[in-house]
């Protein structure tokens, strides 16, 4: 008969600007690359498998989502694109796209205005 294995783990509530943190200090180890495209893609994985294990969203997480709207009046775009690409369409390269990502980010936390 088979014995069946059960392992709990211990997941942090609030984790998500922790592990943004993470990826400021080394992106080229959680992208590949310095990469806005790539942290994108990397954000939607996180994301999509939290939602496939039947984690529940995070305040950080919840409040990640107003971040779209931010940008979207930061830069004027009143039609959607996603905020990698608003970034992206107003930098040199997907490196300096990623670099002001992380200081709007920053600026977005700090509960600044999106006005300029």
């Amino acid at each position: 008969m088979q014995e069946r294995i059960t392992i709990e783990l211990e997941v942090k509530t609030e984790y998500f600007y922790e592990m943004m943190e993470s990826i400021k200090k080394r992106p080229g180890m959680y992208l590949g690359k310095c990469s806005i495209t790539r942290l994108r893609s990397f954000l939607d994985g996180y994301i999509g498998a939290r939602r496939d294990l039947g984690l529940p969203e995070t305040e950080e997480e919840t409040e990640f989502y107003k971040f779209q709207d931010w940008i979207q009046e930061r830069f004027e775009i009143k039609s959607y694109y996603g905020w990698n690409d608003i970034i992206l369409l107003n930098s040199v390269d997907e490196r300096d796209a990623l670099n002001k990502f992380f200081d709007l980010f920053e600026q977005f936390r700090n509960g600044e205005s999106a006005s300029r």
